[in-house]
């Protein structure tokens, strides 16, 4: 890890009223740091996110945005601190590489948004892979999987301002969380960790302290990922998409109550649930 590389939160000064008065407090704030995503030499996307598991970011964002198929697309990341931001170079394997290439060459616009122009357009509305995976949940799972996720936040109780992702395993718990400033570079941390772990997605619930966008089933599916829990409501296209890719969604879970949107018979008890 570069040395040069920002802290996840830094100390600043702030004015505060407190009892009817301002007083000046010290107070923790996440980092927001310009990172790309430079494949094989060629920058293809650069995002605003947290300097923070940035090897996990750069798996992540490769699998979730369709750079890699497997983690063993990827040879090797170097992580190098430049003006300013934060440069993830990822080599992959030659054919890929290749392949990237020509996916770049084809983009119109220019490189740093990641999708540009018509592709942009395209790939927003693209369909989610579709997931099959035959295992079943109890709605305890989905219960403590938020639960377990509010304890499990270091950045978030320093801050106030970070987003978070984690992955429940049914009598294990959340095994492993991510978080950063941005609610999709989180999910492509956590997304990251598991592949580099060896952890399978088909196995667990992602739970996650945002809303669900259709980009985070996108991202979700893409890893095979079965159930995504989260505190907040889904986005109409987030349910057509995950309902057609085979994805449950379970939205506003708040202590014992939630609500399920799609694929109600993968958590036990769904079949029973009467739609209006």
């Amino acid at each position: 890890m570069n040395d040069r590389l920002p802290s996840a939160a830094v100390k600043a000064q702030r004015l505060a009223r407190r009892g009817g008065r301002f007083v000046t407090e010290p107070r923790m704030v996440p980092e927001e740091t310009a990172v790309a995503l430079t494949y094989n030499g060629s920058t293809h996307a650069v995002m605003m996110a947290t300097p923070a598991d940035l090897e996990d970011f750069a798996v992540g964002f490769s699998l979730t945005e369709g750079f890699a198929s497997t983690i063993e697309d990827i040879e090797d990341i170097g992580i190098v601190a430049t003006g300013g931001g934060i440069d993830l170079q990822v080599r992959m394997r030659r054919e890929v590489g290749e392949a990237i290439a020509s996916r770049r060459r084809a983009m119109a616009g220019p490189a740093g948004c990641g999708l540009c122009g018509v592709e942009s357009i395209e790939a927003a509305l693209r369909p989610a892979r579709p997931v099959r995976s035959g295992v079943h949940f109890a709605s305890t799972d989905i219960v403590s999987a938020i639960a377990e996720l509010s304890k499990r936040q270091p950045l978030n109780g320093q801050t106030g301002a970070a987003h978070a992702a984690g992955f429940h395993l049914p009598g294990a718990g959340i095994v492993l969380v991510r978080e950063d400033v941005g609610r999709h570079n989180a999910l492509d941390k956590l997304i990251g960790a598991m592949a580099r772990s060896g952890i399978a997605a088909s196995t667990g619930v992602i739970a996650l302290t945002c809303r669900i966008s259709v980009e985070m089933v996108q991202k979700a599916a893409a890893f095979g990922v079965p159930v995504i829990a989260a505190v907040s409501a889904p986005t109409a296209l987030a349910v057509r998409t995950a309902d057609a890719a085979g994805v449950t969604l379970a939205a506003l879970v708040r202590g014992e109550e939630f609500e399920l949107c799609t694929h109600f018979g993968r958590i036990d008890g769904g079949k029973a649930a009467h739609v209006a």
